[in-house]
């Protein structure tokens, strides 16, 4: 098998158990009783969907990088995931708003202040803005070009780790239990891909100079 070949079929792999994983935690969470469902216990399958697959573009990114691999290889599997990713993190908070709607609670943010204890507000916030840097990294084919665009990168970084403290806090799947330690595993390993890609990123500035 080549370095090409176990790069994609590396991400494909890894973006299956992140899936299997995420459906797996959602599914012990009301112990399959499907009788019982509701936006409120579907919402967060959709964000641990989409955190998932978006670690998985780091984790992808940093093995196609570590073994020399062009990113045109993993193109197709950037471009499917992404895809997915954008619906997800769509429906995660969309799915909650719309309930809270139905339920006579109004609008964001004062929708929010019915479902999380008021100290918590404020990290409903921070996923609020998190999926606002989420859209705007969407506008890529756009704007990648321009002097500023490596600021929206940055933030994604950061809204991704801010995301990995969002779910440590609010999430019910990611506070405790055996999926508590995946998530761990999932922002340790998150924190470890961005310093690499960092590093890499000095070593070629460095080369150019």
């Amino acid at each position: 098998m080549t370095k090409n070949q176990i790069v994609v079929w590396g991400s494909w792999i890894i973006a299956t158990l992140v899936t299997f994983l995420a459906v797996l935690v959602w599914g012990q969470s009301f112990l399959w009783q499907f009788d019982a469902m509701s936006s409120y216990l579907l919402f967060p399958l959709f964000g641990l969907l989409a955190f998932g697959l978006m670690w998985t573009h780091y984790v992808a990114g940093s093995l196609r990088r570590a073994m020399s691999v062009k990113k045109s290889e993993l193109q197709q599997f950037l471009n499917i995931t992404g895809y997915a990713v954008l619906g997800l993190i769509l429906l995660h908070p969309g799915l909650l708003i719309w309930q809270l709607l139905r339920d006579g609670k109004g609008f964001p943010p004062e929708s929010y202040l019915h479902y999380v204890a008021p100290n918590m507000a404020w990290i409903t916030a921070l996923g609020t803005v998190s999926l606002g840097v989420f859209l705007a990294y969407e506008l890529r084919p756009w704007f990648q070009d321009r002097s500023w665009w490596p600021w929206v990168t940055r933030a994604g970084n950061l809204a991704m780790v801010a995301i990995v403290y969002h779910g440590l806090r609010l999430g019910s799947q990611t506070q405790t239990g055996w999926y508590h330690y995946v998530w761990l595993f999932y922002g340790t390993t998150l924190l470890a891909s961005l310093g690499y890609n960092y590093y890499i990123d000095r070593q070629t500035k460095e080369e150019k100079v």
